[in-house]
């Protein structure tokens, strides 16, 4: 094992010198045994002895290798190890020790693969161990406890040959109780990449830095000017914190050679933090939010770090282009909302980072394709789509890793990123002894790669949309070494996907079979597309009737879009709630602009005018709306002679209107009127309301009553008339006849007086005026004179 790590072209390191002397010795003992007639069987124990047995099982102590500096080393550097070994067993170790391996070179990128499956498989240990001076002893190892260690070797002391990673193995060898003898305990494998020279061609590494979080806000704003937005959860502001997982990305990418590819639904979220904003409460009051500084901050870090950078800006809300591809393509609508995405794309980014993004490049699940999601991502304008090494099948005889770009037809170019250096950041990574192996595996697989071929090529790493602050760190790490090391160089995507497609690369998108089933599980439902789609329906008849239609417009088209978000992956239920908050919040909108109802109306008389109200509830005026009042039974009753009748409405904010319609009524009894609210394109809005009128129609027989009423009121001031009229001509007539009996003679003194006295009074009942109203003088019972004139005779 020890001389397969030798290649032509090197020399044989002292160690592996001393096994070979050891074996070739080994070799002629039986010969020598056989001529001097010497027992062969100490010299073979003595030999087993040398070299530590492996035991039976993967060992009972754990080997943790913590840090590995330098992570590629060159001449003249000091390789240093350090980590913990742990007694995971029932029995103490005793006269143990760590030591370091150099195994063989790693030729296949697939042999990587292999010692990252078996890393502590104490029963393959490779190489011979370095000298005793680079370990470290323990006299004890006690069940349970942990021992640091760390070694330092010079890297001439390892004996490193041609360029290329070499497994570096780090062992604990000692003995316990119930087996007395030296033998391998635990084992920690890693990767030591090896290129002291800068390589001729180096290859071209484009690393995607991605910023994109979930959906934080909601469609719902307040009734100030400012329309002051409302977020479902104040967890954006524990993401942008100091220490956040964003904060650390921003600060991480900032020192670093990537292309920033950021969501603008995070910059508008983070940027609507820095005035005035509402966190949803668990009743109906929202608490106010308090993470301005710390919003401006990170945006101004965020600007900082692009600057000269390549940004590439994802449609609005990162929406999940399979899902879209493979369940909403039948829902109609489903695709303005990518296309709307995209448009608002460029604007946002701008307007926040003050920098123009490309848009060009879609980018699916994990670089997932087939040609459905092909379509998808295209047909909002991207004609480039990153996916990934493991959705093309390489064809057999191609035994290296091709360039990235592949054009797939229709002028649409896949820029395939490599799946092994993609993936090499997942999982936890919080444990130094984790994030080791992973800055080691990745680096050992990029030089690999390089040293596959003579030839340059252009690499791309696109990793997990939202690593973790400990992934970011490691990612970091393990980038800083790539760029500062002699095999990489760094480059932008847009570059990557113009460079030269290599002809023996696959550029067959695979079928729709052969996506992963993994993936397709996770997908949004096509229910969830018919819910947006609902939505959008109700909104297009709803901003009809606005005044300023960009108050609802806007938030209402971007809470759409992050319904359709990749982050709802895996959390159904979640995305579930979302999207029917958006629609509900639109119900109740919806339902502020409506029909007052009305109770049972009465009708008497052939026409009438009845009133029917709108109530505006909104902030914002209402405009372009008919209100169509009909008669469900016409013959009874007309509305403004027709079955109905219809008004156009405008109502200012906060206002309610009433208009009154004319009607006519033909017949008694009741007759049903509906009252309903139309757009100006002849759609129905709200709901309708419907009332009771009773019609009393005017009978012939109660006008004649009325008309003979009137008749007995002349006939009567008549008769008062002709009265009035008979009693002053009585009177006249009686002056006339006093007259002519004084002219006549003397009378006697007696009848003199008496009748002086008769007329005194009569002239004084003539000179007081008479009123209309005033009652008729009674008429004496002595007096045998028929009733004058004047007299109201009671009948």
């Amino acid at each position: 094992m020890a001389e397969a790590a030798d290649f032509q072209g090197t020399s044989p390191s002292p160690a592996r010198r001393r096994l070979r002397r050891t074996g070739a010795l080994l070799a002629g003992t039986p010969l020598l045994a056989g001529l001097l007639q010497l027992p062969v069987a100490p010299s073979a124990d003595a030999a087993v002895q040398d070299a530590p047995r492996a035991a039976s099982d993967t060992g009972t102590v754990s080997v943790s290798v913590n840090s590995l500096t330098p992570s590629a080393p060159t001449e003249g550097d000091t390789v240093t190890v350090s980590g913990t070994v742990t007694n995971k067993g029932k029995q103490a170790v005793t006269d143990a020790h760590v030591g370091l391996r150099v195994g063989p070179l790693l030729n296949t990128r697939s042999g990587i693969d292999t010692i990252a499956r078996n890393s502590d498989d104490v029963r393959s240990v490779v190489g011979p161990e370095i000298d005793d001076k680079y370990s470290e002893k323990f006299s004890k190892l006690t069940p349970g406890v942990s021992q640091p260690f760390n070694i330092s070797v010079p890297v001439d002391e390892l004996d490193l040959g041609r360029d290329g990673v070499y497994q570096l193995a780090v062992a604990l060898a000692g003995q316990t109780s119930s087996q007395p003898w030296e033998q391998t305990l635990g084992v920690q494998r890693t990767y030591l990449p090896w290129q002291p020279e800068e390589a001729d061609d180096k290859t071209k590494t484009t690393f995607l830095w991605p910023l994109i979080s979930t959906a934080h806000m909601t469609a719902e704003t307040g009734s100030d000017e400012q329309q002051t937005p409302v977020f479902r959860d104040d967890d954006l502001a524990e993401e942008i914190a100091p220490g956040g997982r964003l904060d650390r990305m921003v600060a991480l990418g900032r020192d670093l050679d990537v292309t920033w590819v950021i969501d603008p639904d995070l910059l508008a979220s983070v940027d609507a933090m820095t005035e005035r904003y509402e966190v949803r409460g668990d009743g109906e009051t929202n608490a106010v939010g308090g993470h301005q500084e710390i919003a401006k901050r990170w945006l101004a870090e965020v600007q900082k770090a692009v600057t000269d950078e390549e940004v590439v800006a994802l449609p609005f809300g990162d929406p999940d282009l399979a899902s879209l591809a493979h369940n909403g393509t039948a829902v109609t609508g489903s695709l303005s909302h990518l296309k709307e995405a995209t448009d608002v794309a460029t604007d946002t980014v701008e307007s926040v980072l003050h920098v123009t993004p490309n848009t060009d490049f879609a980018w699916p699940v994990s670089g997932a394709l087939d040609p459905s999601i092909v379509k998808v991502a295209t047909s909002a304008g991207a004609d480039k789509v990153i996916a990934r090494s493991d959705t093309f099948e390489e064809s057999a005889g191609l035994s290296y890793t091709p360039s990235a770009p592949r054009p797939i037809g229709g002028g649409t170019t896949a820029v395939v990123a490599d799946a092994r250096l993609s993936t090499a950041f997942q999982g936890d990574l919080t444990k130094a002894s984790t994030a080791t192996q992973a800055v080691q595996r990745f680096l050992a697989q990029s030089l690999a790669l390089g040293l596959q071929t003579g030839r340059e090529r252009s690499v791309v790493v696109a990793p997990q949309r939202t690593p973790t602050a400990s992934q970011a760190q490691t990612m970091a790490e393990a980038l800083t070494v790539l760029q500062e090391g002699t095999w990489s160089e760094s480059q932008d995507l847009a570059a990557a996907a113009k460079a030269k497609p290599d002809p023996a690369a696959s550029t067959k998108v695979p079928s729709a079979s052969a996506y992963p089933s993994s993936l397709r599980r996770q997908e949004l439902p096509r229910s969830a597309f018919e819910q947006i789609a609902r939505t959008q329906d109700k909104l297009d008849k709803f901003k009809v009737i606005l005044s300023d239609q960009s108050r609802v417009v806007t938030p209402f088209g971007r809470a759409l879009n992050r319904g359709m978000s990749m982050s709802w992956r895996g959390r159904n239920t979640e995305a579930a709630i979302y999207r029917s908050g958006v629609e509900s919040y639109l119900d109740t909108l919806i339902d502020r602009v409506k029909l007052i109802d009305k109770s049972e109306t009465k009708l008497s008389g052939r026409s009438a005018a009845i009133p029917v109200t709108v109530q505006n509830n909104l902030v914002q005026g209402v405009e372009h709306l008919m209100l169509r009042l009909t008669s469900t039974n016409p013959t009874r009753l007309e509305i403004d002679g027709d079955t109905y009748a219809e008004q156009s409405i405008a109502v200012s904010g906060g206002h309610s209107q009433s208009v009154k319609f004319t009607t006519s009524a033909n017949a008694n009894g009741q007759a049903t009127v509906v009252a309903q609210l139309y757009t100006q394109d002849g759609q129905k809005y709200g709901r309708p309301v419907a009332f009771e009128v009773k019609v009393t129609e005017i009978t012939p027989t109660v006008m004649l009553v009325i008309g003979g009423g009137v008749l007995l009121l002349v006939l009567a001031g008549f008769r008062m008339y002709t009265q009035r009229k008979r009693a002053a001509a009585r009177e006249a007539e009686e002056r006339e006849h006093a007259a002519d009996e004084d002219v006549d003679g003397p009378q006697n003194p007696e009848t003199a007086g008496e009748r002086l006295t008769e007329e005194a009074g009569a002239g004084s009942r003539a000179e007081a005026p008479q009123q209309p109203s005033d009652p008729a003088p009674d008429t004496t019972p002595e007096s045998a004179d028929p009733s004058g004139t004047g007299e109201r005779v009671d009948r």
